[in-house]
């Protein structure tokens, strides 16, 4: 396991909040947005995204474009070039979060 592969595992898997870093990072793959337009595509608040965003960021997993407010939100190189890794990692806690749902014990 390289030292990208633990990280994500710590940064998706092994926090709270992992799950939420897991769905910015497929949206921001999709295309570049800023914090208010993540906050409403996610549906949580714009303060939990700006958590996030900042979490991934000082860890070299997305960059950003722009003033404050407006600053836009996009995939660092580092993460497009090793999103077969992502999506095996999301795979992986997607069963479990989905079978925790099921059961009833989720808390985010």
């Amino acid at each position: 396991m390289n030292s990208l592969e633990r990280l994500l595992w710590w940064l998706i898997a092994g926090t709270q909040g992992g799950w939420n870093r897991a769905r910015i990072l497929g949206i921001l793959k999709e295309q570049p947005m800023n914090t208010h337009q993540l906050a409403k595509s996610m549906g949580v608040d714009y303060s939990t995204v700006q958590h996030h965003l900042k979490v991934l960021r000082k860890n070299g997993l997305v960059g950003t474009m722009g003033g404050k407010y407006g600053a836009l939100y996009f995939l660092a190189p580092l993460m497009e070039e090793n999103w077969e890794t992502f999506v095996k990692i999301e795979k992986k806690i997607g069963k479990n979060k989905i079978r925790k749902e099921k059961d009833g014990d989720i808390d985010e």
